[in-house]
């Protein structure tokens, strides 16, 4: 008899992240690697400088498992200066490590066997597989290009008994795109009618570009009473590999969220967390300089991509810009970052991967959270193509 165990997969599509794959390639070919999102810079000195003393003055014991108590008031303190929300910190918020344990804690917290959780694609990876572990059936709706605008009325079209979720995305990976008072008006209205808990993964809340504020479903109450928001402190400072996030909702569904998450990850990082709330107490400038930091780097690859073949439309938010690419290859958009990682020596990520059933369209994400002369570089290689 055979020694291998008999195991059929619960999640027999899904194979190694696309995120992983094109950095490898990225490596392997010596090529700019704009595809996956992370910094080619570090974080603040400041707030890396109070990691080294948490971890040599003793704070290296679990934590919490809604995190400590100096980092859930500094998110409520947060919350309240943005959004104008009030939350209480002992009871609306928990720290995780990274949003997308939150989102799966969030998930199973609310769906059973059965449910459906409406997404929207281009959608990312994560959201798919974390309905389907719990016996969801995700529901997926199109977002379109170039625009990426929620239609609502699909939306309620796709409604069923068995819908049970409406997962957003806003400012939206990988698109660009972001939710405006009336996304979040017609989301409240669907939401109450049919009783849905939201999930709101807003991990780039402070990459809003071009004056325009992020619109949290924070910002209405009834919608924040019914919603669970999911937050990065990882995209916010900059420490993408610290893998911390948090997630804020009403008592009733963070009980839940916590039985849930107590048995996923438990606790997060000790030291993280005061290093984090540290540097929000005392560095409260860096979170209103984020949009005009990443605006000028948008701005910058955007000028210096002027010269190329590609067509771009300014991302309204996030750290990822679209090009459309028709004009410079009849290549399908996989076959296209292979051969832009291989030949050209600028890494980028396919959109068809964001799709439940890719549309005919020729679209790749670059990231532009980058050094400044890596950006240049990088649109020097892209422009040689014409």
């Amino acid at each position: 008899m055979s020694s291998t165990p008999r195991l059929e997969s619960k999640l027999p599509d899904v194979g190694t992240t696309i995120f992983t794959i094109m950095s490898q390639m990225a490596a392997d070919h010596k090529a700019i690697n704009l595809s996956q999102g992370y910094p080619d810079y570090d974080g603040p000195a400041a707030l890396t400088e109070r990691l080294a003393w948490y971890t040599t003055h003793g704070h290296n014991q679990y934590a919490p498992l809604a995190g400590i108590a100096p980092l859930r008031a500094a998110v409520a303190a947060k919350v309240e200066r943005f959004y104008a929300h009030g939350i209480d910190a002992d009871t609306q918020v928990t720290v995780t490590p990274g949003a997308t344990e939150a989102i799966f804690c969030a998930v199973h917290a609310v769906v059973r066997p059965g449910d459906e959780v409406i997404m929207f694609d281009p959608v990312y990876d994560c959201y798919d597989p974390a309905v389907r572990l719990a016996g969801g059936v995700p529901v997926h709706l199109i977002l379109a290009a170039p625009a990426y605008r929620i239609d609502w009325q699909a939306v309620r079209s796709a409604i069923t008994p068995r819908t049970r979720m409406i997962m957003v995305n806003s400012p939206h990976n990988p698109s660009g795109s972001v939710l405006d008072e009336d996304d979040l008006e017609a989301l409240l209205e669907i939401a109450e009618q049919h009783d849905l808990i939201v999930i709101a993964d807003e991990v780039y809340e402070h990459l809003v570009f071009d004056g325009q504020p992020h619109w949290s479903v924070l910002r209405k109450p009834r919608l924040a009473a019914r919603s669970y928001a999911i937050f990065s402190f990882g995209k916010t400072f900059h420490v993408t590999g610290w893998k911390t996030g948090y997630c804020v909702a009403p008592p009733v569904l963070m009980t839940e969220f916590k039985r849930v998450h107590q048995f996923v990850a438990f606790v997060t990082a000790t030291p993280l967390q005061y290093a984090l709330a540290d540097f929000m107490t005392h560095h409260p400038e860096h979170l209103e300089q984020l949009p005009t930091f990443y605006q000028r780097k948008r701005d910058l690859f955007l000028a210096a991509m002027a010269g190329s073949g590609f067509r771009m439309t300014p991302s309204a938010g996030t750290f990822f810009q679209l090009a459309e690419y028709s004009a410079v290859s009849t290549l399908d958009d996989m076959r296209m970052v292979e051969w832009l990682t291989k030949e050209v020596g600028v890494a980028a990520i396919p959109m068809s991967v964001f799709y439940q059933s890719p549309p005919a369209q020729r679209y790749v994400r670059f990231c532009f959270c980058k050094e400044d002369d890596t950006l240049r570089a990088a649109a020097a290689k892209l422009c040689e193509l014409g």
